[in-house]
């Protein structure tokens, strides 16, 4: 089984390079740091715990039909027509009471919903890690593209440069009628090709960008690597094994079926007897009007009371209560299907993101065999192109091929980085503990805000009004194509490390 301290002090641990490094300045944000501002402001995250809350409230509110409860209740009454032949009647009443009950049995159905609601709070405390989870992996993805993306504009003006050099040579030696014109076209083919390569990676740059905003709440500066991921399984049965007892989806799955068969209990108890106590006072005023011409015989105000206790024994509904408890049956099974559905998604999901993550570590190894060849290959084939052997469009192919393997390792390291997190998300093994994003007092717990209102009574509570926490982005300026410097120059020099 995966160590989960070291999965956390690991991910917390000095950054080791996953893409070509960059080197970063003082100032610069990390992983850590993305992942953090995005648990505090994301407003997915944000509205996902406000829903829990309000999942939470279900428990005192099945809880509220076990409780006494108090009525009060008031009524002036004008009578402006009476019967001719009633000689006492009043002309007008005031009539209050007060109306007390206390359930004693409800044949099971206040304990079984009571217990279903917690199930199903405890399913939305997992749907809560599952969207943490989510939210953490788009952030995760996010900031590798980001990273990607600048490296790739780094290589591709890189490009341009080398390409600008080549077509100046060209056509120096043009110039001597050591080539053609033709040699001169193909050197600016590639130059425009170049060029417009380096556009398409700005913009996606940008996109890439704006999707950090969107995603953080923040603009990317001088973007760190990323801590090496730990805590990653050494096979793929391994992995499910995990995830079977960790995925939050499965929990909640598990959840919401054990909730289903309370929901059958509660539907079949419309068929039991209940019990009740209750009490009421009443208080009647007639304003002096009661009697008529001999009201000075009556009595012009009256208070009762009275207490009992109450059985009802249902005998015949219609079938009503049999229907209940077979469409909750019916439910009951469907949640249980999507038990196994949820199973084969997480099953299916975890052996992908391993084989995403195996496939692109082999990516990875095979590009920079990739890159360290082609790399020899344009330094033999500039070689032979300078004695007559190789033509200039070789050299320009050779170049192309370079780049292309560059720009396939940069992406594999991306690409790699993110199937791992992925696979740790899936087998449960991605959220704000597993980060330690706990240590600075960051870590929202859900339980804190369900032992609250566990239990309370009180009618006038209530919380204060709504406000959102998010960050808005309208403010941010719009994100530009720009890298950091030192990413720009050592882009090539670094991406063979």
């Amino acid at each position: 089984m995966v160590n989960i301290r070291a999965t956390r002090l690991a991910f917390l641990a000095g950054a080791a390079a996953l893409a070509a490094p960059l080197a970063s300045p003082a100032q610069a944000d990390t992983l850590r740091e993305a992942l953090a501002e995005a648990y505090q402001t994301n407003p997915t995250l944000q509205s996902a715990r406000a829903q829990q809350r309000a999942n939470d409230e279900n428990v005192p509110i099945q809880q509220s039909s076990g409780l006494p409860s108090a009525s009060f209740t008031a009524q002036h009454i004008e009578f402006v027509r009476t019967s001719g032949n009633s000689f006492t009647a009043p002309e007008r009443t005031l009539q209050a009471g007060i109306d007390l009950g206390v359930p004693i049995y409800s044949g099971g159905s206040v304990k079984n919903s009571v217990r279903a609601a917690r199930e199903r709070v405890s399913a939305g405390q997992a749907d809560l890690r599952a969207t943490e989870s989510s939210i953490f992996s788009l952030v995760v993805a996010a900031y590798m593209s980001v990273i990607r993306n600048e490296a790739i504009v780094g290589l591709t003006a890189n490009q341009i440069d080398v390409l600008s050099i080549n077509l100046q040579a060209t056509a120096d030696r043009f110039e001597i009628g050591d080539l053609t014109r033709t040699d001169i076209a193909q050197s600016q083919s590639r130059l425009a090709v170049a060029e417009s390569d380096f556009r398409s990676a700005q913009a996606n740059l940008i996109g890439a960008r704006e999707v950090y905003i969107q995603l953080v709440g923040r603009a990317p500066t001088d973007l760190q690597p990323p801590p090496p991921l730990s805590g990653l399984p050494s096979s793929a049965s391994e992995a499910v094994d995990i995830a079977l007892e960790f995925n939050p989806d499965l929990m909640a799955a598990k959840e919401r079926a054990a909730a289903s068969e309370l929901d059958i209990k509660v539907a079949g108890a419309s068929r039991l007897p209940t019990v009740s106590l209750f009490a009421n006072t009443d208080y009647t005023n007639f304003y002096g009007t009661l009697g008529g011409p001999t009201s000075n015989n009556f009595a012009q105000s009256e208070t009762t009371a009275n207490a009992g206790i109450s059985l009802r024994i249902p005998i015949f509904q219609g079938g009503r209560p049999a229907a209940l408890q077979r469409q909750a049956t019916a439910r009951a099974t469907s949640a249980f299907e999507q038990v196994i559905a949820a199973e084969r998604d997480v099953i299916a999901q975890v052996r992908a993101s391993y084989s995403s993550w195996i496939a692109a570590n082999s990516i990875i190894v095979s590009s920079q065999t990739a890159v360290a060849a082609a790399e020899l290959g344009l330094e033999g084939v500039r070689a032979e192109n300078s004695i007559g052997n190789r033509t200039i469009l070789d050299v320009l192919n050779a170049e192309q091929e370079l780049l292309s393997a560059r720009v396939q390792l940069v992406t594999a390291r991306r690409n790699a980085y993110v199937a791992g997190f992925s696979l740790l998300a899936a087998m449960g093994r991605a959220e704000a503990r597993d980060l330690g994003l706990d240590d600075e007092g960051l870590l929202y717990d859900p339980v804190v805000n369900l032992n609250r209102v566990d239990g309370a009574f009180w009618d006038w509570d209530r919380d204060p009004d709504p406000v959102a926490v998010s960050t808005r982005t309208v403010d941010i300026t719009a994100p530009d194509a720009d890298i950091p410097q030192s990413g720009a120059a050592d882009a090539e020099s670094n991406i063979n490390q």
